[in-house]
């Protein structure tokens, strides 16, 4: 074991190795678990010796960022650019549940890296190869906005429900009264998988993929059309 040890620590140190190490670190022990020191014991190397690769934890927070990007893979050829767009989409949605913390690390990004611009020039490029003029698909990405990184922002953000059910049904009917609307909504989807959120709540497989259908049936419909941002000016 401590000749494996050593060979470990004798393997040269190189950017992509820092990052694909954090990553696994990110995955296993959570995101706030991370720091430069404590990758830097997991590959058995003084702090130091990791800023010659990154230079600082803001940087490797966007190394990171497109370590999980690349793993998102080209996009193929569909049957259409909706197919295209759409399979885009939910691979990417895939590659963030694959790392918990990513959704909230692409948010915190004060800026783009190379990795998400090439991410959103792909996704660009299908609506445009399609046959989507410059403008509506102008207008398409601003439309589904998160959903471009695979996940979307929580309808009713709140602590997670009591286990016990006679206190969650106590605590609906308290709701009920004075927030009626919220509650029946609230309480009126089945569809929710707890095994597929890239969060918590209702952002589960069926409320991702039903918004995204609807969006891109909607941009479909405007194109057939000629819609142009100039007449609704």
């Amino acid at each position: 074991m401590a000749r494996q040890a050593d060979g470990e620590r004798r393997t040269p140190l190189s950017r992509d190795r820092v990052l694909r190490t954090a990553v696994a670190l990110a995955d296993r022990s959570g995101i706030d678990a991370l720091s430069m020191r404590s990758l830097a014991q997991e590959l058995g190397v003084v702090p130091m010796a990791l800023y010659k690769h990154v230079a600082n934890k803001e940087q490797l927070l966007d190394g990171m960022v497109d370590v999980v990007v690349g793993e998102i893979g080209p996009p193929d050829g569909g049957d259409g650019w909706k197919d295209a767009v759409r399979g885009r989409i939910l691979a990417t949605r895939h590659a963030l549940l694959r790392h918990p913390w990513a959704a909230r690390v692409v948010e915190s990004r004060p800026g783009p890296t190379p990795g998400t611009l090439g991410h959103l020039d792909s996704l660009i490029g299908m609506f445009r190869a399609g046959g989507l003029s410059a403008d509506l698909t102008h207008h398409a990405m601003h439309a589904l906005g998160g959903r471009v990184w695979g996940f979307t922002q929580e309808l009713f953000p709140a602590p997670p429900p009591s286990a016990d059910p006679e206190v969650r049904a106590a605590v609906l009917r308290e709701a009920a009264v004075h927030y009626p609307h919220i509650v029946e909504i609230a309480t009126a989807g089945a569809a929710h998988d707890d095994g597929s959120v890239v969060g918590g709540g209702c952002d589960d497989r069926f409320e991702f993929e039903f918004a995204l259908d609807l969006l891109l049936d909607g941009i479909e419909r405007l194109h057939r059309q000629g819609w142009s941002s100039a007449r609704h000016g």
